[in-house]
């Protein structure tokens, strides 16, 4: 499979595009600064430069084209303002899904937020991420021209993983391994019968393979 992620620099995509080399797929990594090419060529990844906050719906098509799933895994990143998280988490978002459109690529993977709300209240930062998640969400949910699946995950660790989650519609609160987050990506590519889920996912005692084909009707 061909794989386009979004974000390919973020700590969740390079442990993807590891998982997804290792196991033969061809993963390609969108970026915005060339300087980070050899970290994903270090992970087994394509880089490509594009940066989703200036880049042209065709531009972002053209790289999409030919790809078997297309993962959105970029974020405006902890030290952003309000602004970036409306322009990247909301923003880069519609864009990347609008291309995979365009380019024919059904399948798309979301990667959310736990409690990510276009209602959500309040005027810190945070919120406007949980906001711009929430609107990035509903406008993916809202689209037939995709087999789309939203993982929110819980707090986001960088404790090694464990291969054991919970994966369910609701966990309720909960923190898990960012290695664990791309396990899960990589397994819920190849799942389409997760299309149409909103998921959210935890530390378990489950295993991944089997927590997603739980959640994909065995």
């Amino acid at each position: 499979m061909r794989i386009v992620i979004a974000g390919g620099h973020g700590q969740i995509a390079l442990r993807l595009e590891r998982l997804l080399a290792a196991r033969g797929d061809e993963a390609v990594g969108l970026i915005r600064n060339a300087g980070q090419r050899d970290d994903l060529r270090a992970a087994g990844a394509e880089p490509v430069v594009c940066d989703l906050e200036s880049a042209s719906l065709n531009e972002v098509a053209e790289v999409l084209r030919g790809a078997d799933a297309a993962v959105f895994a970029a974020g405006a990143g902890p030290n952003s303002g309000a602004e970036r998280k409306t322009s990247v988490d909301h923003g880069a978002a519609v864009l990347f899904a609008d291309a995979a459109q365009r380019a024919g690529v059904r399948r798309f993977l979301m990667v959310s937020s736990m409690g990510a709300d276009a209602n959500h209240e309040g005027d810190e930062v945070f919120d406007a991420y949980q906001r711009a998640k929430g609107e990035a969400d509903d406008d993916v949910r809202a689209r037939t021209g995709l087999d789309w699946t939203i993982l929110r995950p819980g707090r986001l660790t960088d404790d090694a993983g464990t291969g054991l989650v919970r994966l369910e519609a609701s966990t309720g609160r909960g923190a898990v391994p960012r290695d664990d987050v791309a396990a899960v990506l990589a397994e819920l590519v190849g799942a389409p019968g997760t299309a149409g889920l909103t998921l959210e996912l935890i530390d378990g005692t489950t295993p991944v393979s089997s927590a997603v084909k739980a959640v994909a009707g065995g």
